[in-house]
């Protein structure tokens, strides 16, 4: 079938509003929030309810059309890069809280949900949302679910995968299903836990079941500003190793701190080569003994300032430079890369120490910001587009980068997910027999490659598909562990 078929076909099911092929309009959805990757997808679908999203998949499937999901655009690694010959599927047209449950600490929402609307409405009955990433304000449940989203808080809470308990999918070949529930686990294989993070490629969610999570009664957030990233990632060791998990441990270098500065006035400490944000919740008493010890570890580790937020409003400005750092950087570059890698938080001083002696070599900038109590870097690579050579150099320091976190032990990603960005990555961290094994999975939940082609995986395995790479069977069909659909 061809698109304009489909097109037609779509139309009368969805209706003639819900389905755009004008090219002017298609340009509006060619990227996420990763802009350096853009395709014009050839039809996009704005379906309502979760049984016209259905409609518009099992079209597909009969169609032989691959189609991509994309919420409210935001991811930073391709996640959503439409496919040129696809349908774009948005879900953002379902975003009703469908239900609120305190007394259970669940909430049940659509996918087009705003991630912080989802702690606005339990906020009055004493619960909150945990999972927060920098893009709260705009990046839908649905999204977070498909990238496993983090966050700052997400040192003491976990990712997304934490606090899903059910989803309502819609499998690749149009059916509707339910994974888990409302419980806090459900028996059998955790089908739920493989399609939270899997980036679109198992299928589409149109419900989901979070956890939530009661307001702490005391919050308490310092600032403490040090001469440089070395110190800063001392105390953050030291913090950790003394028993103390704090609900967040942010850290911001010198060049991150002067964008910050000049995009929203935050007002951090004159002269600091980096900062560390360390925020703590939970009981009083507990707080308080925490917020001494961090305070003295801080001091000890070299900080030349300590700042503590008196109210909230304090604590808001503390962690509005932060917030805003990946769209601050603006305000000192035209263009930057923004990577998110892994590693073990000891290395911080080690590795970034390393990350500035690589771009130091490129003649280019790198600004530093990220969650320093998990290891999760955030670097920005800086360039001008305009400059001849300067993006090629930037790619290389980014590369190198994402190559010292393997290095070190650590992963390719810890939020944003491998998308289209990291896919050439992958076999950098994984063995073939790794990456055809997850493959498998894939397989069994979309046998004709439809869902999100050309995401994660830097070539197409099994489902029948005969790589390059190898021309007898998968080991693991030799085994008779696996077969291949």
């Amino acid at each position: 079938m061809s698109i304009d078929a489909l097109a037609v076909r779509l139309r009368a099911e969805l209706g003639p509003d819900q389905v755009l092929t004008d090219r002017q309009q298609l340009r509006t959805y060619e990227c996420d929030g990763l802009a350096h990757y853009r395709v014009i997808p050839a039809l996009v679908a704005l379906p309502h309810t979760a049984a016209e999203v259905a409609a518009v998949v099992r079209a597909c499937a009969g169609a032989g059309v691959p189609f991509v999901a994309r919420g409210s655009g935001t991811g930073l690694s391709g996640g959503a890069l439409p496919h040129a010959e696809g349908v774009l599927i948005v879900t953002s047209q379902l975003r009703e809280v469908l239900s609120l449950r305190p007394e259970d600490e669940r909430a049940v929402v659509q996918p087009g949900v705003i991630n912080l609307q989802v702690s606005t409405v339990s906020k009055e009955h004493g619960y909150y949302y945990a999972p927060d990433p920098s893009s709260q304000q705009i990046c839908s449940i649905g999204g977070n679910v498909a990238e496993n989203a983090g966050g700052a808080h997400c040192l003491k809470y976990g990712f997304t995968t934490n606090h899903v308990t059910g989803l309502e999918v819609v499998t690749p070949d149009g059916e509707l299903v339910r994974l888990g529930g409302a419980a806090p686990d459900t028996p059998g294989y955790d089908l739920l836990g493989a399609f939270v993070g899997s980036e679109g490629t198992l299928g589409v969610a149109t419900e989901v079941t979070v956890r939530l999570t009661r307001l702490p009664e005391t919050v308490r957030t310092l600032l403490a500003a040090f001469h440089g990233t070395d110190q800063a990632g001392a105390a953050t060791s030291a913090i950790i190793a003394a028993g103390v998990v704090p609900a967040a441990i942010e850290m911001m270098d010198a060049l991150s701190i002067e964008a910050a500065e000049a995009a929203v006035h935050c007002g951090y400490p004159a002269g600091a080569g980096a900062v560390l944000i360390v925020e703590l919740d939970g009981p009083s008493a507990e707080v308080a003994a925490q917020f001494d010890e961090v305070s003295r570890l801080c001091d000890a580790n070299g900080a030349f300032e300590t700042r503590v937020a008196a109210d909230d409003d304090e604590r808001q400005l503390i962690w509005r430079g932060r917030k805003s750092a990946f769209a601050a950087v603006g305000r000192i570059s035209p263009d930057y890369i923004v990577q998110d890698g892994v590693i073990p938080r000891t290395a911080l001083p080690e590795v970034l120490r390393r990350i500035d002696e690589v771009a130091s070599s490129h003649g280019v900038r790198v600004a530093n910001v990220f969650h320093a109590g998990d290891g999760n870097l955030h670097p920005l690579v800086l360039f001008d587009a305009q400059v001849t050579g300067e993006e090629e150099r930037a790619e290389t320091v980014s590369g190198a980068i994402i190559d010292l976190c393997i290095e070190y032990g650590g992963s390719i990603t810890g939020e944003h997910g491998v998308g289209v960005e990291k896919a050439h990555y992958m076999p950098r961290m994984f063995t073939d027999t790794d990456l055809d094994t997850m493959q498998l999975v894939r397989c069994a939940f979309d046998p004709g490659g439809l869902a999100n082609p050309g995401k994660i995986f830097p070539t197409p395995r099994l489902c029948g598909e005969r790589p390059g790479r190898r021309t007898g069977p998968h080991p693991l069909q030799e085994s008779g562990v696996a077969e291949i659909f």
